[in-house]
C-alpha cells in the first residue's frame, strides 16, 4: 500500500471507526481473518491466541500499521475463566469499552465416545463453549449500558448437524448456538445483537497441514484428500475463505446488521441443506 493509499484508508470514514473488538483465537486462521477485516473497517483490535511470540508481534504490528488502528495482544488461556475476565479488563483499560466480541477460539479431538479421553472432553467444552459464556458475561453489561454491542460466536456446521467421533466438538458447538439464541433474547431491546457463524471447511494453514498429513498417512493425493475426505459433506466442493467469514462478521457488526440477532448463519457450501 502506498503512503497516499494508507493516508486515505486511515482518514476516510469507516463503518467501525474507533470501535473496540476482541477476537479470540486470532493469531491465525479464521480468527485472524476476522481481525483483519474488522481492522480494515477501522476497529481497534485485541488479538488473542497461542503461537510464536515473534510471529504474533509481527502480526500485531502489521495489522496496526496497515490499517491505521490500535492492535494489542492478550495471551489469555481461554480454559481459565479468571484469565478471560483479565483479558476483557485489559482490553477495556488500554483501548476503551468493548463494542465487538468475537468468540472464535476452539480446539478439536477425534475419537469414538467409548474411547474419548475425559480430559479432552473437559478441555474442548472449556475452550469451545464455556469461554464464550465467560467472555460474554464479562462484556455484555457494559454493552447494554452503552446501547450498542455485537457478539459473534464462531460455531460450526457441527453446531447444526453431527459427525461421528467428534462428540465433544459437536456438543460444544451445539451449545454455542443455544447460548447465542439465549443471549440474543435477553439483549433484544438493548441495542446488542448476538449471532453465530457456522462455517463448514475453511481454507486455513491448519487445514492445509491436515491435508498433507492425511495424504501421507493414507497414501492419497492432495486432491483425493480434499474431494474424497474433507469436502464430501460440502455440495459445492469448495473451501470457504477466511475473508468470507470476516466479511460476514463485519456485516453483522454494521448498522445494517442491527436487526439480525439470535441466528446461526451457515457458510458451508450447502452442507447443512442436506
Amino acid at each position: 500500500m502506498t503512503m497516499t493509499a494508507l493516508q486515505n484508508a486511515t482518514t476516510a470514514p469507516r463503518p467501525l471507526q474507533n470501535r473496540v473488538a476482541i477476537v479470540t483465537g486470532s493469531t491465525s486462521g479464521i480468527g485472524l481473518g476476522i481481525a483483519e477485516v474488522l481492522a480494515g473497517q477501522g476497529a481497534n483490535i485485541v488479538l488473542n491466541g497461542f503461537g510464536d511470540p515473534n510471529e504474533i508481534e509481527q502480526t500485531r504490528e502489521t495489522l496496526a500499521s496497515l490499517h491505521g488502528v490500535e492492535v494489542i495482544y492478550s495471551p489469555a488461556d481461554l480454559s481459565d475463566p479468571g484469565k478471560i475476565q483479565d483479558m476483557v479488563a485489559f482490553a477495556r483499560d488500554v483501548l476503551g469499552p468493548i463494542d465487538i466480541l468475537v468468540n472464535n477460539a476452539g480446539i478439536q479431538h477425534v475419537a469414538p465416545v467409548s474411547e474419548f479421553p475425559t480430559a479432552k472432553w473437559d478441555a474442548i467444552l472449556a475452550v469451545n463453549l464455556s469461554s464464550a459464556f465467560h467472555a460474554i458475561k464479562a462484556s455484555l453489561p457494559e454493552m447494554v449500558e452503552r446501547g450498542y454491542g455485537r457478539i459473534i460466536n464462531i460455531a460450526s456446521a457441527h453446531g447444526l448437524v453431527a459427525s461421528p467421533y467428534k462428540s465433544a466438538y459437536v456438543a460444544a458447538k451445539h451449545g454455542v448456538v443455544g447460548l447465542t439464541k439465549t443471549v440474543a433474547l435477553e439483549a433484544a431491546r438493548t441495542g446488542v445483537t448476538c449471532n453465530a457463524i457456522c462455517p463448514g471447511y475453511v481454507w486455513t494453514p491448519l487445514v492445509e497441514k491436515q491435508i498433507a498429513d492425511q495424504a501421507r498417512a493414507h497414501r492419497m493425493t492432495h486432491e483425493q484428500v480434499i474431494t474424497d475426505v474433507l469436502l464430501t459433506a460440502q455440495p459445492n466442493r469448495k473451501f470457504a475463505s477466511v475473508e468470507e467469514i470476516g466479511a460476514l462478521a463485519a456485516f453483522l457488526c454494521s448498522e445494517n446488521g442491527a436487526s439480525i440477532t439470535g441466528t446461526a448463519l451457515s457458510v458451508d457450501g450447502g452442507w447443512t441443506a442436506h
